[in-house]
């Protein structure tokens, strides 16, 4: 079944905000698998502009069918201020990507990057628990993952990233949480098992590697967050060299599934529309 067999005016909404909005590819796929879990809903694209997001959401707010909103660059941290509640994890990071309403009609935000992300290596092998992890990049798709890391029990997780202040401002807000288990890394992946990319390294043709690929082994894992292309150059190398992988659409797809699981909890998508506060 799909959409078009089930759209009429029961349907509910999810928006999903952006700016710009026209390159996300989430809008299908996250209605599919709510109408595969037998839920009347779609997901509607919304080019909102920064300065206005606020009011926007406060306009949306008003609108009883709206249920939910997913969240992309760069909303992810200001929307987290317009929350409600949110879940320890969205506390942590202090963003979300993903809102649903709470009975009052106020909003509930949580964050599944980093969750998704790892459960996709995990569903290719990857083993964290126990393992020593090269994570680069500490913007925002890296602070997830780092989280999420660490949380599946890595036994030592290193941070590289080309802005320094960025990465010691990350590592001081894991330690408080893990400890000694979180230290700064470099481009060199020598001793680890891991190795993760959070960077957009490898976008376009003429990018410099994350890593020092020359340091790479077969008994490495590498995973990227990069869905386009779909093998990035360093995945290539990877390969070449026999390291078990995972592509960004894998990360991808798995965020979807957790987006729409957080959506779906305590039956709030099935709840009567609620008056907004």
């Amino acid at each position: 079944m799909n959409i078009a067999d089930t759209l009429s005016g029961a349907t509910r909404v999810i928006a999903i905000l952006g700016d710009p909005i026209a390159q996300v590819k989430s809008p299908s796929g996250v209605t599919q698998r709510l109408i595969d879990r037998g839920v009347n809903a779609v997901v509607i694209p919304i080019h909102v502009a920064p300065a206005d997001l606020a009011g926007f959401i406060a306009g949306l707010s008003l609108a009883r069918n709206v249920d939910g909103l997913i969240l992309t660059v760069p909303h992810k941290l200001e929307t987290y201020r317009l929350c409600a509640t949110a879940t320890e994890r969205a506390h942590f990071l202090e963003g979300v990507n993903v809102m649903r309403r709470n009975a009052d009609g106020r909003w509930h935000g949580d964050h599944a990057d980093g969750l998704g992300f790892v459960e996709a290596q995990r569903a290719e092998g990857c083993v964290i628990e126990g393992r020593r992890v090269l994570l680069v990049g500490a913007g925002g798709a890296g602070t997830a993952i780092a989280q999420a890391v660490l949380d599946a029990g890595a036994a030592e997780l290193a941070i590289h990233d080309g802005d320094g202040a960025k990465r010691d401002g990350l590592i001081r807000r894991l330690r408080e949480r893990h400890g000694e288990r979180v230290r700064a890394g470099s481009t060199d992946p020598s001793g680890f098992d891991v190795v993760f990319n959070a960077t957009p390294a490898g976008m376009r043709p003429d990018d410099a590697l994350p890593v020092d690929v020359s340091r790479l082994t077969g008994e490495m894992f590498v995973g990227d967050v990069i869905t386009a292309p779909a093998v990035t150059p360093l995945l290539e190398v990877a390969r070449s060299l026999g390291c078990r992988t995972q592509v960004g659409a894998g990360m991808f797809a798995a965020v979807c599934e957790r987006m729409v699981d957080f959506l779906l909890e305590d039956g709030a998508l099935a709840a009567q529309p609620r008056q907004p506060r």
